[in-house]
């Protein structure tokens, strides 16, 4: 294996990582700070939500799939082996449940601010955006195990 193959490897494990702990980290803190009912503090994580989703996973969305696509080069496989299919086929179904969460993100951080300037309550809007981000994020976290599991034992 060549330095720049490994080099590769490397910036793509990383990037994973990257994607699934802000994923798992960001989802933990929204659903502890929406459970709290404390205003300020669903302001402030909203707020930071968006922020590591910009600052983390947007760059480790776009990592991904060219890191990959390198590797699958330098390795010698086939874009149509089935393990890499179903890799990219469940990476696209995540970036489709990913994308509302970001609006679903933005309208919350947004309602929340509101509310803090405001000294208002949450309107019930937000709550219903809190349940669809949370039953967004279970099948896009399934998913994102099962392409662990793709690319670490490659079965097909």
């Amino acid at each position: 294996m060549t330095d720049s193959f490994l080099l590769i490897k490397l910036v793509h494990v990383l990037s994973a990582t990257l994607l699934f702990g802000t994923g798992l980290g960001t989802a933990f803190f929204m659903w502890r700070c929406y459970r709290s009912n404390d205003l300020a503090a669903i302001a402030v994580v909203t707020r930071d939500v968006v922020l590591a989703d910009t600052m983390f996973t947007m760059p480790a969305i776009i990592i991904q799939p060219v890191s990959g696509y390198l590797m699958i080069e330098y390795m010698g496989y086939s874009l149509y082996t089935p393990w890499i299919i179903w890799s990219f086929g469940l990476y696209l179904f995540i970036g489709a449940c990913w994308l509302p969460v970001v609006w679903l993100q933005v309208k919350m951080r947004d309602m929340a601010a509101v509310a803090v300037e405001n000294n208002e309550v949450l309107p019930e809007t937000f709550g219903v955006y809190f349940r669809i981000w949370t039953r967004l994020g279970y099948p896009a976290f399934i998913c994102m195990l099962i392409i662990f599991a793709l690319m670490v034992f490659r079965p097909l």
